[in-house]
């Protein structure tokens, strides 16, 4: 497993980091999350990523009791904060209140002292940047959490909290977890030349988009059992947009590419993501231990541009590239 820098900070991540979104605690029973965890860790995978909302908060207890009894310095530990952990109107946002409580659940269901990496999961339209990114810095001087970063946030947001962490000396953002795959590069136009500025890097998901670059959906056909287009607890709605037949047919177009190179669909995948020198680190996950070994195996593989320019032409008008899709909710939801 290599190793990269989280931006221009000092902290290394794995470059493959492992990430419990739908995934546990909800989609996958607890005994097998736990050996997804264990086969990321065999594999070399020392960062993990998840978010208080995930499965209802489960996802995080499900994490920390797999993670339980490791050296703790050995691990580099990461969550969110934004969406709504509960029924009140301030268990959601980037306030100070909803900010420091979300922590402290946090921190008691990861059963850890602070976290390596804590994210603003979203931009909070409701809530003064100054007061969010105050109560931030605030964790940090309180040693609760060690570095900040941002989700899906516009460079125009990401801006906005660089200059004013600037002028009032706050601890800077350091990293941003955007979707980015071969077929959604939204963050190329713009947050990608800031954050290559500013020394931002991207810790980014779906890099496999949510499965269908592994070209097990196949053009007019349903999706396969158990796949995740077929999970009602969130993952059928995040895929469903993808599952059209002009992109699954060129996505078949790839098992050539891959091929040559001697990589699965997932590999060429994840692969391609690494080779854009902003990523920091690629997050995928797993209900099934074997789909951790495969994917790791991405780490350390060069595409040359040929390769490169050949995928580009396959995607073709397929590949999402509108920056304005980077969208946050204009009111708390």
């Amino acid at each position: 497993m290599e190793h990269r820098h989280l931006g221009r900070s000092g902290l290394m991540v794995s470059e493959i980091s492992y990430g419990n979104w739908i995934t546990h605690g909800s989609q996958v029973e607890e005994d097998a999350a736990r050996a997804c965890v264990q086969a990321a860790l065999d594999e070399g995978i020392t960062t993990f990523d998840t978010a208080d909302v995930y499965a209802g908060t489960r996802a995080e207890e499900v994490l920390g009791r797999a993670l339980k009894g490791l050296r703790r310095e050995s691990l580099e530990i990461f969550t969110k904060v934004y969406w709504p952990t509960g029924p009140g109107r301030n268990d959601r946002g980037l306030s100070r209140k909803h900010i420091t409580e979300s922590i402290h659940g946090s921190l008691r269901r990861l059963q850890t002292d602070y976290v390596d990496l804590y994210q603003a999961h979203r931009y909070d339209a409701e809530t003064p940047l100054e007061e969010t990114l105050k109560t931030f810095d605030d964790l940090v001087r309180q040693g609760k959490v060690l570095y900040i970063g941002v989700s899906e946030w516009t460079a125009e947001q990401i801006g906005r909290a660089l200059k004013i962490a600037d002028e009032m000396g706050f601890d800077r953002i350091v990293s941003n977890q955007p979707q980015y795959s071969m077929l959604w590069r939204v963050i190329e136009a713009e947050v990608v030349p800031l954050s290559e500025k500013e020394g931002i890097g991207q810790v980014v998901f779906s890099p496999i988009a949510q499965g269908v670059l592994t070209g097990k959906y196949q053009p007019g056909q349903p999706p396969p059992a158990g796949s995740r287009a077929t999970d009602e607890s969130g993952g059928a709605n995040f895929i469903s947009r993808l599952l059209h037949d002009d992109v699954l047919t060129r996505v078949q177009d790839l098992q050539p590419i891959a091929a040559d190179h001697g990589l699965t669909m997932a590999q060429l995948a994840v692969a391609w993501v690494l080779q854009n020198p902003n990523v920091s680190s690629a997050i995928v996950g797993a209900s099934r231990p074997e789909q951790v070994k495969d994917n790791v195996k991405a780490s350390g593989v060069i595409l040359d541009a040929d390769t490169m320019k050949k995928i580009d032409e396959v995607l073709g008008s397929v590949v999402e590239r509108d920056p304005a899709k980077t969208v946050s909710p204009a009111r708390r939801p």
